[in-house]
């Protein structure tokens, strides 16, 4: 799989293809070795989900862009160094998903994510 660099201040471009459920486009702005976990009901913070490595984190987000869910991406801010935002999800019933990340940014790739998300029961 071929990386290219995405710009540590695209944000706008990291929403959209969040938004757009764009596997392709989000899974660029992560760094080959980078590590992505999942705290929440079924992954406490003592046994949380953890991807490790691109292709890893590429099949965690081909499997989630697969569902017909819609995302809306709010608040997302960077330094430079660490990049963070709301991801607010609504499946086709009502049900909601409301994710929170903080991420890690080296050389305008993510390193390191922690998303903690609560949705309705």
């Amino acid at each position: 799989m071929t990386i290219t660099q995405p710009s540590a201040l695209d944000l706008t471009g990291l929403a959209r293809a969040i938004e757009a459920r764009d596997t392709d486009t989000i899974v660029r702005w992560y760094a080959n070795e980078a590590v992505l976990t999942v705290l929440d009901r079924d992954h406490p913070p003592s046994s949380p989900l953890t991807m490790r490595g691109v292709a890893e984190i590429d099949a965690y987000y081909r499997d989630i862009c697969g569902r017909n869910v819609q995302h809306h991406v709010s608040g997302a801010v960077t330094d430079g160094a660490v990049l963070a935002f709301q991801q607010d999800c609504r499946y086709p019933e009502g049900s909601r998903v409301v994710c929170v990340t903080v991420a890690h940014l080296a050389d305008g790739h993510i390193i390191d994510q922690t998303v903690v998300q609560t949705w309705d029961e």
